[in-house]
């Protein structure tokens, strides 16, 4: 009997995907045990018991001089900043920061208050409150320090704006803030911190000083910090409009009720890199500041290297070794930030670098893009992020891979513009903060018989079909799915290739599917074989750096003898292969012909009914899979669904995939699928074959199957 993934991933892969559930059940009460205080201040634990969250942040950095305010400016002034909030509660605590100050910092007092408005340097009447530091209205933060007041009984909501007003002595020398606040803050002269307005402010587009709003937080509160550069901090969103990716992310978690308490802390600095300081310290320098130290943090994005890339190459070109250098000192820092983040408990998930050819400023040539690439490869691979948030695949153009789709370009060609940001931040799974303990069940979305299938309706081509299937998976926010390729369609109809090219295009990925698609049970072993060697060129021609390694049997055909498919899973292994299992499936090829035949007679009604009978169909095979699954198992194992490339899987998949959404699924990669134990000998081709269907398994254990419809009947007469 098998063991369940998450026992063996336990002891083997303490860090993959899979062991997230586990990892959240009881890891609050170890770390407590194991680190002490140091892990108190991480999880945001109080010495009087009060549980904070970071609600709001900013990364502090040496404001560089020409976004500095002049010294004369903070003598005896006052500083009004509105901030955003996306964690709510009714007890708050401001935390200062002098960090790159090389003298004291003296705060003469600084107060908190609801804003009129964003943009608004007024504040609403009575709602003003003074804030004290050990008692105090006044603080003197020392050089290089940071200062968390006393807690402040305020209420504020979730996604609310507060305007924090500080009244300051003098410049220290070397000012701490963060210049890319996308946020208007009021500099006056004197003592104003309870003034309704400034109506006399200077405007300036930073923040000085402050770097964290924090909530007193129920148990279930928890945070995200994001680390990341200018695509974090959100150059090209709107000032004041707080509209930067995290903030739509923030938006979306409040509206979930099982993420309603989740914070996001952008720690975003422009131009920052991970191995390089420049404006702000490097990503592994700021590491313990940005995320470790962060108040209830529990998750990490880390979306940080487009610089470090474009930076390599900026003056000119540089030999092969340097760009494989930097691609190994970039993959080395994400392995220490990986690492220093599970110490406290926090997972890490890793966001691909996205395109950036057409940049001004970068002008990346093609070994810059091939380092993106190899770095987004390591990224995507499981076992190394605990999850994956694919912005390359959601952002890029499909029709030039190495750029930003250009509704989502702000015109630098490396920063999206605010429609982008709202792409990136809807394409972010909510479930990867649900810490409810209550498991999703997964899918993995994989296609057969690339580049065509089935009968074309009138007026259809394969490129047009292929593209609303690669439209609808980029929309649904579908990671990459492996389409299995029959490379003797390309020899009779060529132009059908250009298929290959969008679907590559497109990030999504190929796999041997044979060349002629021949039945193994009918076919001698040498000569399947000899059909397996012979469709691997059309594979590294379109895969060469990707791995095109994955086999799926045509008509799921694995040998009608013990020996036979034993000898063919030997000749697998030795070339490579990981045998691309299926879970599940509800026959959707069989509506494509019917459906062309409906279509030939301009018969609508005939097509509705199709709809509804493909979507039953659909609907009545995920209750039997999961049926099936968690009578044999107990639990969910990660399903891999079957799909053809056919006319009417191009109408039907928005809806199919809506369908899967509603059911409460999870979409992952076929790697992260047959991560699971139950996938093992599958991957694996030394080890003896078990059952890769789940009505194997069931026959295995002399199990009776559940009932279910039959639609073939039916179709078969349909529009005759």
């Amino acid at each position: 009997m098998r063991t369940t993934f998450v026992d063996y991933f336990r002891t083997q892969c303490p860090t993959t995907s899979a062991t997230i559930s586990a990892r959240r059940a009881g890891i609050a009460s170890a770390l407590l045990l194991s680190f002490g205080l140091l892990a108190s201040v991480a999880w945001g634990a109080s010495a009087e018991g009060t549980r904070w969250v970071g609600s709001w942040a900013a990364s502090q950095q040496l404001v560089e001089p020409a976004n500095a305010l002049p010294a004369e400016e903070l003598r005896d002034a006052t500083l009004r900043q509105i901030v955003h909030l996306s964690l709510g509660g009714t007890e708050i605590r401001l935390r200062l920061s002098n960090r790159f100050g090389a003298t004291p910092l003296h705060v003469i007092a600084a107060h908190v208050a609801l804003p009129v408005a964003a943009d608004s340097d007024n504040i609403e009447p009575g709602t003003d409150k003074p804030v004290t530091f050990s008692g105090l209205q006044d603080v003197t933060i020392p050089a290089h320090a940071d200062y968390i007041s006393d807690p402040l009984s305020f209420a504020a909501d979730a996604l609310s704006n507060i305007a924090i007003t500080l009244h300051i002595e003098a410049s220290p020398e070397g000012e701490t803030g963060h210049p890319g606040s996308r946020a208007t803050s009021y500099v006056a002269s004197g003592n104003l911190v309870s003034a309704l307005d400034l109506p006399d402010a200077k405007t300036v587009d930073h923040w000085y000083f402050i770097e964290g709003i924090d909530v007193a937080a129920p148990p279930a509160a928890r945070a995200v910090a994001v680390l990341g550069d200018s695509i974090t901090d959100g150059h090209a969103a709107t000032t004041n409009g707080n509209d930067r990716w995290t903030d739509v992310l923030a938006k979306r978690l409040r509206a979930e009720p099982r993420t309603k308490e989740v914070a996001i802390l952008n720690q975003g600095i422009g131009g920052n890199r991970l191995l390089t300081d420049g404006l702000g310290p490097n990503a592994l320098a700021r590491f313990d500041t940005d995320v470790i130290a962060q108040p209830g943090a529990r998750f990490l994005i880390v979306l940080e290297g487009i610089n470090d890339i474009g930076m390599l190459t900026r003056e000119g070109d540089v030999p092969n070794s340097e760009h494989d250098a930097l691609v190994r000192q970039m993959i080395g820092a994400y392995e220490q930030m990986i690492a220093r983040a599970h110490t406290y408990g926090i997972e890490v998930i890793g966001a691909t670098i996205m395109p950036f050819a057409g940049s001004a400023y970068y002008h990346p040539g093609e070994a810059a893009e091939a380092d993106r690439e190899a770095v987004n490869k390591w990224i995507r691979t499981p076992g190394h992020f605990d999850a994956v948030i694919d912005f390359d695949r959601i952002m890029r153009d499909p029709e030039h891979p190495d750029r930003l789709l250009p509704m989502y370009d702000s015109g630098d060609h490396l920063h999206p513009s605010p429609v982008g940001y709202a792409a990136m931040g809807d394409a972010v799974p909510l479930s990867l903060f649900d810490s409810s303990g209550e498991a999703k069940p997964k899918i993995a979305i994989t296609f057969d018989d690339l580049p065509s299938h089935g009968p074309l309706p009138p007026g259809e081509t394969r490129v047009e079909i292929a593209t609303k299937i690669l439209t609808a998976l980029r929309d649904a926010h579908i990671p990459p799915v492996y389409g299995f390729v029959n490379g003797e369609l390309i020899e009779k109809q060529p132009g059908d290739e250009a298929v290959l090219q969008k679907w590559r295009a497109a990030g999504d990925l190929l796999g041997n599917h044979t060349w002629s698609h021949k039945n193994l049970n009918e076919r001698p072993l040498a000569e399947f074989e000899q059909d397996v060697i012979r469709n691997e060129p059309v594979l590294t021609k379109w895969m060469p750096k990707d791995d095109w390694r994955w086999f799926r049997f045509p008509y799921l055909a694995e040998g009608n003898t013990a020996a036979k498919r034993a000898v063919f899973r030997s000749f697998l292994g030795q070339r490579g292969y990981k045998v691309a299992a299926v879970t599940m499936s509800f026959g959707d090829y069989l509506w494509n012909e019917p459906y062309a035949r409906c279509k030939a007679k301009g018969d609508a009604e005939a097509v509705k009914a199709l709809q509804t009978s493909y979507l039953a169909a659909a609907e009545q095979t995920v209750a039997y899979d999961r049926k099936i699954s968690r009578t044999v198992y107990r639990r969910d194992i990660p399903y891999v669904l079957l799909m053809h490339v056919g006319a009417f899987d191009a109408e039907m998949l928005p809806s199919l995939l809506q369908l899967y959404r509603r059911d409460g699924f999870d979409f992952v990669t076929l790697a992260e699928a047959e991560h699971d134990e139950f996938y093992r000998d599958a991957i694996d081709l030394n080890l003896a074959q078990d059952s890769d269907s789940l009505e194997e398994a069931m026959s295995e254990r002399h199990l009776p199957l559940p009932s279910r419809a039959d639609f073939a009947t039916q179709l078969n007469s349909m529009c005759r």
